[in-house]
């Protein structure tokens, strides 16, 4: 799977990849009052708003990004109607050709984690059929738990031709108060303790580019940090949030990409789907015009990003 994303990213020349993590507050009038109208002021009223909003923001850019990112959190609060919208909006993204990021960040111990494996990246067998209910091309994991909480996920690797994002450094301000411990051989922070047992689970899956189905979260509000992972982890791809709305900029995640300038791709989830309600965006386009504004932003990030990594 790592080999097609690869592909798509130096196709569309776009190492950006859309989060898709709508809240009511980012949907315009028109778009809520349309759902409203359907099903009320409900949980799938709100649901519906979603995904009536991630459609039009799916159709404004799916020729420009190789992938998008939903985010299971913001579906899951309005309960199964949400649920069905995040599977919806994975089935409608994979039809316009995106690869599909699904930011679950599931963790727990072997018999708990096939569940997890099989629902969202392999398949469930009732009676004689079998079902993919989830179908993300990646998911995103958190570690912390141990090995056994991974290795459910290799077989689905090979056998669906999928992938996973581990995370290794975090994005939000407060990570470092574990992931910065020290740990291991003369004290290296933890994160890079678990970057290398990233790097090492992912030996067995590498592509054609060198890189592993297996990756890394690295987040770009930590560009030190970022630039001495990709030192010391030269196969595993970086999914790299933290981009824009969390402060960082394209200069600060450059570290992450390779002398190729392959190696990450980077995530921007507010910066893209509410750009009609920052100012720059407002002047050009109206709250209707919401997923032209989403494609402008996306076109302005793919520029600013091949600046940093000139």
């Amino acid at each position: 799977m790592i080999d097609l994303l690869v592909d798509k990213i130096q196709a569309l020349q776009n190492p950006t990849v859309v989060g898709l993590d709508p809240r009511l507050s980012m949907i315009p009038e028109h778009i809520r009052q349309q759902a409203f109208e359907t099903y009320g002021q409900t949980l799938k009223g709100a649901s519906e708003a979603f995904w009536l909003f991630n459609k039009e923001i799916i159709d404004a850019v799916y020729d420009l990004v190789p992938a998008v990112k939903p985010q299971v959190a913001m579906y899951e609060m309005y309960g199964a109607d949400g649920v069905d919208v995040f599977i919806r909006t994975i089935q409608y993204a994979k039809e316009k050709g995106l690869v599909v990021i699904g930011d679950i960040k599931r963790s727990d111990i072997a018999s708990t984690a096939q569940a997890y494996a099989d629902g969202h990246i392999g398949e469930v067998t009732v009676g004689e059929t079998a079902y993919a209910p989830y179908q993300e091309d990646f998911i995103t994991l958190n570690p912390y738990l141990g090995v056994e909480s991974i290795e459910p996920y290799f077989p689905h690797l090979t056998k669906y031709d999928k992938g996973l994002f581990i995370l290794v450094k975090t994005s939000n301000p407060g990570s470092g108060e574990i992931q910065d411990l020290p740990a291991g051989e003369a004290g290296k922070p933890l994160y890079e303790v678990v970057g290398g047992l990233v790097e090492k689970w992912g030996e067995p899956f590498r592509g054609r580019y060198g890189y592993s189905d297996i990756g890394a979260v690295v987040g770009a509000t930590h560009p030190e940090q970022g630039s001495r992972l990709r030192e010391i982890l030269p196969h595993t791809f970086f999914l790299v949030p933290g981009y824009g709305a969390q402060g960082a900029t394209a200069q600060d995640l450059a570290g992450c990409f390779d002398q190729n300038g392959l190696g990450a791709i980077v995530n921007s989830s507010r910066g893209i789907m509410a750009a009609w309600q920052k100012d720059s965006y407002a002047k050009m386009f109206t709250p209707e015009e919401f997923a032209q504004a989403s494609r402008a932003a996306v076109l302005d990030m793919k520029e600013d990003l091949h600046k940093a990594m000139e």
